[in-house]
């Protein structure tokens, strides 16, 4: 049974791993074991991992895969997706493959605008506050000097400072709301360390101004941060062809297809348990692009699902429309990631991952995650209005049912071709591989 511990940041790998196993490993030698299989053999590759974090005890590996044919404002990509899920990768190929026939995807970059906010509270008068933000304005600028001196010589920088009034939300509530241009960066420890010394600037000035009465100079910082909402740093992806050539299933004509899918992304609209799927769909390719270039998934799920119930009901990223003869499906999120600084420069596969895409810049990065996501939709939706999703996911699935099965090499390949024309289900693998056994043995 475990037990409170103390100090344990400060002992060895070794010392946290053997209290890991003393107190929660039922097999201790093969937890172990499991745990030092995923170490690097190259020490200072392994160490570089352990100082990611605090606390590693081992290496949490994801498959990192690619998907090529992806043409993209005339330009051919390789891009590269780490994700476990199986289907993801290959539906992405397949997705590329069938628009690099039809003009392949353009893509614009509506805007890089991020933000920061310095939260406070204020119990005085609304009017003085106002006057009191319009006197220091200059000396919150100006107290960025050095800290922007670099970003503003790559074009970069604070780009406004407003005073906003939140008391109809919340009493006293009032905020600095802040907006930045941080170029190939993501810009988190760049935007937070120019807020808290802006969040200093106004404590002071505040503490020394004579038109404030004893209330009204007591105002009260009460945190400063960045906002992973960005819905001005936002990126369009977009697909279009004749809807005569969506020509590729046997099934339905052109027409009905381009129809039953246009439908399809409506349900989605309108429908908040669906579109929270069709979402996810999206970020399957979105996430897997993010984490295979180093950069935060969780700050841009978090910014992208917020911007999807952006008029207060959930609904679905994209948009399905049929245009004259033309099927046109898109795609607008908002983006903020960066190709230079945190992992970027650190973690080798992020390395190569951005090398593969020809060392982009953020706003092309921006582009190439956004035609992912879009590709991944596409990929499936059209599966659930012509074969339904399940037959191609679980083929994709039958390797991984194989390996908790422990078959071997030639298990793998009669179970393959057995299943080739089949719905995939754990119990019907399970099933055929026990017959299969008894029957060889």
């Amino acid at each position: 049974m475990s037990k409170p511990v103390k100090g344990f940041s400060k002992l060895t790998k070794e010392e946290k791993i053997s209290w890991l196993s003393e107190h929660y490993f039922n097999d201790k030698e093969k937890g172990i074991d499991v745990l030092k299989k995923y170490w690097n053999k190259d020490e200072r590759l392994q160490q570089l991992h352990d100082e990611f974090i605090e606390n590693t005890i081992s290496n949490y590996y994801l498959p990192l895969g690619i998907a090529p044919n992806f043409l993209i404002n005339d330009k051919l990509y390789t891009i590269p997706m780490a994700i476990e899920e199986s289907s993801v990768v290959a539906a992405a190929s397949r997705a590329a493959k069938f628009w690099m026939d039809r003009g392949g995807f353009k893509t614009e970059v509506i805007a890089t605008e991020k933000i920061g906010q310095v939260h406070f509270r204020y119990e005085g008068d609304p009017e003085k506050l106002q006057q009191f933000f319009t006197k220091i304005k200059p000396a919150l600028f100006a107290s960025l000097e050095d800290l922007t001196a670099n970003m503003r010589k790559r074009g970069g920088g604070i780009t406004g400072i407003s005073l906003v009034d939140k008391t109809d939300a919340l009493d006293y509530y009032y905020q600095l709301h802040c907006t930045f241009e941080t170029l190939d960066a993501m810009g988190a420890n760049f935007i937070n360390s120019c807020l808290e010394r802006l969040a200093d600037v106004l404590q002071k000035e505040a503490d020394n101004h004579r038109d404030f009465n004893d209330t009204e100079r007591d105002i009260e910082v009460v945190m400063s941060i960045l906002s992973n909402y960005v819905p001005n740093c936002r990126v369009r992806a977009e697909v279009r062809c004749p809807i005569s050539s969506l020509n590729e299933d046997p099934e339905l004509t052109p027409a009905s297809f381009a129809k039953k899918f246009v439908q399809a992304v409506k349900i989605a609209q309108v429908e908040p348990y669906r579109a929270v799927t069709h979402n996810k769909g999206i970020m399957n390719g979105i996430d897997a692009v993010v984490l295979a270039t180093g950069n935060d998934f969780r700050a841009v799920e978090a910014g992208i699902h917020a911007y999807a119930a952006r008029d207060g009901q959930y609904r679905s990223l994209s948009h399905a429309e049929i245009d004259g003869d033309d099927f046109v499906f898109s795609l607008e999120i908002p983006l903020a990631l960066g190709t230079v600084g945190g992992l970027t420069n650190l973690h080798p596969l992020v390395k190569l991952s951005l090398e593969i895409l020809d060392f982009p810049k953020a706003t092309e990065l921006m582009q190439i995650v956004a035609v992912a996501g879009l590709a991944q939709n596409f990929a499936a939706v059209r599966s659930l209005v012509t074969t339904g999703i399940q037959k191609g996911h679980m083929k994709m699935h039958l390797l991984n049912i194989l390996n908790q099965l422990e078959a071997t090499p030639e298990e793998k390949e009669h179970f393959t071709s057995l299943f080739q024309d089949k719905v995939v289900t754990h119990r019907d693998v399970t099933q055929a591989v026990e017959d299969y056994r008894k029957n060889k043995a």
